[in-house]
């Protein structure tokens, strides 16, 4: 990502040390950065926090930090110790 602030887009036209050639250059890059970030496709964060809710209600059940993992299938319960007398 770049920096595409107004200051910055005047500081690309207006930088003596670039060249006529550069400067084309430094202004096609931002205009193709302005173009990608504007063809991305926005979400209201309201419908993302509904989307996000939704989708952790349905998965709920699967959720071991939820439901908890019984002991003959949890790969860090203690282990028995065997000892002889």
């Amino acid at each position: 990502m770049c920096d595409c602030s107004p200051s910055r887009l005047f500081y690309f036209i207006n930088t003596p040390r670039m060249s006529g050639s550069s400067n084309l250059v430094a202004m096609k890059k931002v205009v193709q950065q302005l173009r990608f970030e504007a063809s991305i496709n926005r979400v209201k964060v309201s419908q993302a926090a509904a989307d996000l809710q939704q989708f952790c209600m349905q998965n709920a059940l699967q959720d071991p930090l939820l439901t908890g993992v019984s002991s003959s299938t949890n790969p860090f319960r203690p282990q028995k110790v065997c000892s002889f007398l």
